[in-house]
């Protein structure tokens, strides 16, 4: 955990949790349980049930500083800043997440999800990312590094549980042939014992709104895409946060025939 966020003694991380001791003579004991509170004089929590309510908030509230701090250096990567030499390495770091995934969580109502995604719709989505941020062009190896992602399909145990919005079948992306591609390649691995596809209609009664994409990595980290950047979110409340939004939005899901159907008609648009 980094110094700066504790201090030399421990004092800073006592002030972020909300905690004090009340200051003793040289070699008088404090009472027991005696805390400071935001800074009114010294008083004594002697077991009360006000004392072990606001016990058991602090410790809720130090779950989530030590969550923050551990977390801190990769908890925003700007994809400029992680793209500086191209794509390819991005890729790569991401594989290894799900390798170490046992169970991943994913809702995405913009495109594709990079475990599903074929060559073509790969690479015609990351040209569009390449140009928008003017970073170096490895396209070809960025594609091959995210296509073989998809090996996590079909070994190690992975599961794969992934809603999409419908409005995802109908982006765009690529040509008309790139796009019938990819929704073919969606009703192929459907089947697959370590997918679960849900797709959420047009027509779905909304209970939770659309959302940014998020990936929840064994309900310990959910990875947040945004356009500039990639959140990571390890907070314990921040997590229930997502873990009960998946939740909702699975409520609304379609999943088996009624899924495949609206893939179908996705393709059957096209032309």
């Amino acid at each position: 955990m980094p110094r700066a966020w504790l201090g030399e003694t421990g004092t800073t991380w006592t002030c972020h949790c909300r905690w004090g001791l009340r200051p003793s003579k040289r070699g008088e004991t404090p009472p027991h349980g005696t805390a400071v509170d935001d800074g009114d004089n010294a008083h004594h929590e002697t077991g009360t049930e006000q004392g072990v309510d606001r016990r058991h908030t602090y410790a809720g509230q130090a779950d989530d500083l030590i969550a923050t701090a551990r977390g801190v250096d990769s908890m925003y990567v700007e994809w400029r800043r992680s793209h500086r030499t191209g794509m390819r390495k991005t890729q790569e770091d991401i594989n290894d997440r799900y390798a170490q995934s046992g169970v991943t969580r994913a809702y995405v109502s913009n495109v594709v999800p990079g475990f599903f995604q074929t060559p073509a719709y790969a690479t015609a989505l990351m040209e569009a990312i390449t140009d928008f941020q003017g970073t170096p062009n490895d396209i070809s190896e960025a594609v091959a590094a995210r296509v073989a992602r998809s090996r996590f399909l079909y070994e190690g145990g992975h599961r794969f549980v992934v809603l999409m919005e419908e409005c995802v079948l109908r982006y765009r992306v690529g040509d008309a042939e790139t796009m019938a591609g990819q929704l073919r390649h969606l009703l192929t691995v459907m089947p697959l014992p370590s997918v679960s596809l849900g797709v959420i209609p047009f027509t779905a009664q909304r209970t939770m709104w659309p959302l940014e994409a998020f990936y929840l990595h064994d309900g310990t980290r959910s990875v947040v895409e945004t356009l500039t950047a990639e959140v990571n979110v390890v907070q314990p409340r921040e997590l229930a946060d997502y873990r009960k939004a998946f939740g909702e939005l699975t409520k609304m899901a379609v999943h088996g025939n009624a899924a495949r159907a609206l893939i179908e008609s996705a393709i059957t648009s096209l032309g």
